[in-house]
């Protein structure tokens, strides 16, 4: 059985544990972080030396940075739709699945820490607007690619989906000058339908304002 080390409300923990739920792999979720036992611990220092979740353990395997975990569980128990066996329709779905987890998905974050993480006062607003400025062009190219939809994959939903998708829920629900995107907006009204989904990636974060 799988066993995931991290915080519900860590957003990568929350891609992990949507994958999972989509895969309907048996697992357990241990806390670790922020309020919980401490991943600083020497025995989840052994595991991540990074001191950071998620971790996920299954039999000899064990696993740290959540792409990597993504691909794992891809590789290990996707299905052909999830996780394309032929390396030309994967790598380019993988193309996609790196920016969404990297690019697209920091870049949220880095709002995400202006409105929620940071102490109220002082915060600078320079550094939304540039977080914003960033987003915009970002949040396009998405939109353009989902055009085509309804998933990255066109009618298959995959692991890319995962990858450029967990980070919606913060994406929408920030307060930020948030450009029109319809194929965004449908695409995130479509998530909403997968009760993986509903369940790990909409996950309420409230409780994390001012932690840093």
């Amino acid at each position: 059985m799988i066993t995931v080390y991290g915080r519900r409300n860590s957003v990568n923990v929350q891609l992990v544990m949507w994958a999972i739920a989509e895969l309907g792999i048996q697992h357990e979720r241990l806390d670790f972080g922020h309020g919980h036992a401490s991943p600083k611990d020497p025995e989840f220092l052994e595991m991540n030396p990074m001191g950071l979740v998620p971790v996920v353990t299954d039999g000899s395997v064990t696993l740290f940075e959540s792409a990597a975990i993504l691909r794992y569980l891809g590789a290990a128990y996707g299905s052909e739709d999830f996780w394309p066996q032929d390396p030309d329709r994967r790598a380019k779905l993988d193309s996609w699945a790196e920016w969404g987890k990297n690019t697209f998905a920091a870049t949220v974050l880095e709002i995400f820490a202006y409105e929620i993480r940071y102490s109220p006062v002082p915060k600078d607003p320079g550094i939304l607007a540039r977080a914003t400025e960033k987003l915009i062009p970002l949040s396009e190219m998405l939109n353009t690619r989902l055009a085509d939809g309804p998933w990255l994959d066109g009618e298959r939903f995959s692991f890319a989906d995962i990858a450029c998708g967990h980070i919606l829920h913060r994406y929408f629900t920030l307060d930020w000058d948030r450009p029109e995107r319809p194929a965004l907006a449908a695409y995130y009204d479509r998530l909403q339908t997968r009760s993986a989904y509903t369940e790990h990636a909409m996950v309420p974060y409230l409780d994390l304002k001012g932690s840093y």
